[in-house]
């Protein structure tokens, strides 16, 4: 049975782009820009074509066309229009779309082209901060808002990890590591979201570090060992859904009493899961981040 979602409510259309389902309707009605059909049942949905065509028409009416101008332009011309504009705009927005794009459709070869392009221009921290980063959280209001489907976000979520493996490997190749400091990257128990964490191993070894990257769900006890191999550790996680609100303080001050204190070791941590806690008081040991690129500045001057 095939359970890839590829009807769409104009809810999940305002979900995807982000126009309000209100003026998608006037745009359907007043210029007939979309052309919705129905399920046997006589329900209204939208197909892929009509996705991708409303994605290209935001792209020109917030690059100055009107409404107006777009719905004379055939559908052919359209698509041209846009890859134009981006070409001369160099529109970050632009290859977002476009990844969505591909990720419901389940092109890997739109994606390589996307991503590819992107090079040209940009470094590849900057596509995983200007391009990277907004799709994701982009990615994460889908999945809630049952827009996508899981697949959808394992496709997308390996992709993104291809590259930042591929990167890390060519930095690693290069890697000076005159730094006596070592980096251990994990993330605490149940907790499986690690492209995050992979990035940030990617920024520390670029910047010449001695990292391990132990990667998802480990207990606190299995970090215990590394004391014994390494001085001046610090640790780094990343907590997106675990620890729970109920145990993410009990789980820093374990880790502090167990692992820091004891070893004169630190601990650099950042994720949703900080926000859901009062965070005031915490060991010297222990140090909260925002966001990755705060993180990743602070180790560009340590």
């Amino acid at each position: 049975m095939n359970n890839i979602k590829n009807q769409f409510s104009i809810k999940d259309l305002e979900n995807l782009t982000g126009i309000k389902a209100h003026t998608i309707r006037i745009w359907e009605k007043r210029y007939n820009l979309l052309e919705p059909k129905r399920t046997d049942t006589n329900i209204r949905y939208y197909d892929l074509e009509n996705f991708q065509k409303l994605l290209n028409v935001s792209f020109l009416n917030n690059n100055g066309y009107k409404i107006s101008k777009i719905s004379s332009i055939k559908d052919e011309e359209i698509i041209q229009l846009v890859k134009e504009i981006a070409v001369k705009s160099d529109s970050d927005n632009h290859a977002i779309d476009g990844l969505k794009l591909a990720m419901m459709n389940f092109d890997q070869k739109q994606f390589y082209n996307i991503y590819n392009t992107l090079l040209k221009e940009k470094s590849f921290s900057s596509v995983f901060y200007d391009v990277f980063i907004p799709l994701l959280s982009t990615i994460g209001i889908l999945w809630q808002t049952d827009t996508i489907t899981p697949a959808h976000e394992h496709f997308i979520f390996s992709l993104i990890r291809q590259k930042i493996i591929a990167n890390t490997e060519e930095v690693q190749s290069n890697e000076s590591n005159n730094s006596k400091r070592t980096f251990v990257l994990y993330l605490p128990d149940n907790e499986i979201h690690e492209l995050g964490l992979m990035y940030i191993n990617y920024e520390l070894i670029n910047k010449g570090y001695h990292t391990i990257f132990l990667g998802a769900s480990v207990p606190i006890d299995s970090l215990k060992d590394l004391a014994n191999y390494y001085d001046d550790i610090t640790f780094i996680s990343y907590f997106t859904i675990k620890p729970d609100k109920e145990n993410l303080r009990n789980y820093l001050d374990t880790l502090n009493n167990s692992i820091l204190e004891p070893n004169n070791s630190n601990l650099w941590v950042l994720g949703h899961m900080l926000a859901q806690v009062n965070l005031e008081n915490l060991p010297n040991t222990i140090k909260t981040y925002k966001d990755i690129k705060s993180l990743t500045e602070t180790v560009a001057n340590v």
